[in-house]
């Protein structure tokens, strides 16, 4: 059994695969196998794909959650990672995260520096822990820049089995829609300081399509998963708060990207659930930001404290 599986879905990234896969083939830890799940790309990226030996599960187009789930499906591996198929990791990933997992951690943060189409790169340094359980465990990472993000943990895949986690299909925003509950549930969590994954910001992306059909989408999605998030978290025997607040916040959050009409309707949907009710109001600055959400949300977005 290798001690990493690292799955891959692909669509139509022929410009970026090529470098996501040397980024894996230059790892100084070598106990790992690549699951690369082929989501019916119509270029050439599998021409690249099959000059490396990895295995290659091919698929009509479902989706990334499709492919990422499938790809658990496959694996091997005591643990397991997710790569976007535009992004890449650096070298010594692999050889630090073994160092962090020789007491069966259900899960390992790790750090991640974003990189643009200019070559600008801007790294975000978390400070580290050890030994949390996901309560306390989210209660730090929920104040870090990436937090529901799938590529920035490595997963027991026991424990992710166990709990029979699996990304909602045909949804996008689907890292939201699980994550947090794959923190909050784990028993033991780590986080190290090593910056290992490179998240490339490229101009063209699906989650860089601003046209008012495709950010309703989003939205919807996202709301989507806020209920499901809510609804789940009733059944963990955990403390609450934080959790609610970070989905309430990022829920509230994220209807400002709509247009004018759709950005009303949605502030009466939020207003009707009472989402602003699980905002944290601990401290002054909390409360002044909560008075400042039910004036407008767009003035909230201005703020940065969860």
């Amino acid at each position: 059994m290798p001690k990493f599986s690292i799955i891959i879905p692909v669509y139509n990234v022929e410009d970026y695969i090529d470098r996501t896969l040397q980024s894996i083939m230059k790892q100084t830890y070598q106990d790992y196998e690549v699951i690369i799940v082929d989501d019916g790309s119509t270029d050439h990226s599998m021409d690249f794909v099959k000059k490396y030996p990895f295995k290659v599960i091919h698929q009509k187009h479902e989706g990334v959650s499709v492919a990422r789930n499938i790809g658990v499906e496959k694996a091997k591996g005591e643990y397991l990672v997710f790569v976007d198929s535009d992004d890449f990791i650096e070298k010594d990933l692999l050889k630090n995260l073994a160092k962090n997992i020789s007491d069966q951690p259900d899960l390992v943060r790790f750090q991640v520096q974003t990189v643009t189409d200019q070559g600008e790169v801007t790294k975000y340094e978390e400070i580290p822990f050890f030994n949390k359980n996901g309560e306390d465990a989210f209660s730090l990472l929920s104040k870090y820049h990436f937090v529901e993000n799938a590529w920035c943990y490595t997963y027991r895949r026991k424990y992710y089995q166990q709990e029979k986690f699996a990304f909602q299909a045909h949804t996008v925003h689907e890292d939201f829609g699980l994550i947090p509950l794959v923190i909050i549930k784990a028993k033991k969590v780590h986080s190290i300081s090593y910056i290992g994954y490179n998240y490339y910001r490229r101009s063209g992306s699906i989650m860089n399509n601003h046209e008012d059909r495709f950010t309703k989408k989003k939205v919807n999605d996202f709301y989507h998963h806020y209920l499901f998030l809510k609804k789940e978290i009733e059944k963990v025997d955990v403390d609450t708060t934080i959790f609610k607040s970070f989905i309430a916040n990022s829920m509230i959050l994220k209807i400002c990207e709509l247009n004018k009409k759709d950005y009303q309707l949605y502030l009466k949907r939020i207003k009707k659930k009472k989402v602003y009710d699980d905002l944290l109001t601990d401290t002054f600055q909390r409360k002044i930001k909560k008075i400042l959400l039910e004036i407008s949300p767009r003035l909230f977005n201005r703020f940065k404290i969860r």
